[in-house]
């Protein structure tokens, strides 16, 4: 028989989560049935979306069950094989992360080439992270070349490609908010045009200072109160693509929407929220595109990589808090309990 670990959820957070709604959790894994594949997962994504499926509530997607292993993206070896899809050796991409082994049908597994591109890079630049900057930004916000563009959050995983995507596909001006004077010098790095601290003053004086002429598109990874500056800062028939709204992920009671939404009559302003996964037919054309960027080096990616099972709810948890650069990624070794953050590792085109 063989034993593997998991983390599962075991209580609903009430505002915040902690450590204490977590269990690491040991159980028996059996033999993949037919069309299933038995997967060893070697990385593990987690993403500000998971915060939402904790509570119970109608959403999008299911919540996730009491007692039972959390769900998110990784990549793994396949170790036993009962699908003529799938080999032995073979590295898959899938969605039944916080396990260490996991029982995949074969037709939720997509196979990546880490010959090509490290396993991690699958759940970041060339996965869902990617897909998500490349498609809200140029088809739910359609960008166009001469476009402002305000991204925020823009050292994590999603706007840091976003801001690189605008720049690259003809952007007047780039503008990034995120938490930390090191994630402003980042931004800079990567072809920012004005990067600015939201703890750091009022966001109404910093956004006006980056965009002295105004936004034509915003690319919403916050909410509250930096989508309302962005509103006023809307020139006429600007767009806003609504990723995330991380400032109100915790909340308690229901957070009240923008005071200024009036205005986007007078502007004509579109604002639209959006699921990636209704863009999955533009994954071939992402991939072809973002691919070369990463050949080329005119895209980079940074993660923040965190060792050991065990260790994924305090990277979660991480992750919320802001204590990311680029994607927080759980790699899994050989001890279940290894605790000790990795440092930060900056990739570069060679490694894709």
């Amino acid at each position: 028989m063989r034993y593997g670990y998991e983390i599962q959820l075991v209580s609903r957070p009430l505002g915040r989560p902690t450590a204490d709604n977590f269990r690491l959790a040991r159980v028996s894994v059996p033999d993949p049935g037919p069309d299933q594949l038995l997967v060893r997962n070697t990385v593990l994504s987690v993403d500000p979306y998971m915060r939402g499926r904790m509570d119970d509530i109608p959403s999008y997607t299911p919540p996730f069950a009491l007692d039972q292993p959390l769900e998110g993206g990784a990549v793994g070896e396949v170790v036993a094989s009962e699908s003529a899809l799938f080999k032995p050796g073979d590295f898959v991409l899938h969605q039944l992360g916080w396990r260490k082994f996991s029982l995949v049908t074969a037709a939720d597994a997509r196979l990546v080439d880490v010959a090509v591109a490290p396993d991690s890079a699958y759940l970041g630049v060339l996965g869902m992270p990617g897909l998500t900057a490349y498609t809200g930004l140029l088809d739910v916000a359609a960008m166009k070349p001469g476009d402002v563009v305000f991204v925020s959050a823009a050292a994590g995983a999603v706007g840091s490609l976003a801001g690189q995507i605008a720049r690259l596909r003809g952007a007047a001006r780039v503008v990034g908010s995120a938490g930390s004077a090191a994630k402003v010098a980042w931004l800079r790095e990567l072809g920012f045009d004005a990067a600015f601290d939201y703890h750091a003053g009022p966001l109404r004086r910093s956004l006006r200072a980056a965009a002295p002429d105004g936004i034509d598109v915003y690319f919403d990874n916050v909410g509250g109160d930096q989508l309302e500056v962005a509103i006023s800062a809307m020139r006429p028939h600007g767009r806003v693509a609504m990723c995330g709204a991380i400032a109100a992920y915790n909340a308690i009671q229901p957070v009240p929407g923008p005071r200024n939404l009036v205005s986007a009559i007078g502007k004509r302003l579109t604002l639209r929220g959006f699921l990636v996964n209704d863009h999955a037919s533009r994954r071939d054309t992402f991939l072809a595109e973002m691919g070369a960027w990463l050949r080329s080096g005119d895209i980079t990616y940074r993660e923040t990589v965190v060792d050991g099972l065990a260790a994924a709810p305090e990277a979660f948890l991480g992750l919320l808090n802001g204590e990311n650069i680029g994607k927080m990624i759980v790699r899994l070794g050989g001890r279940v309990d290894g605790r000790a953050p990795a440092p930060e590792s900056p990739h570069h085109p060679e490694d894709a």
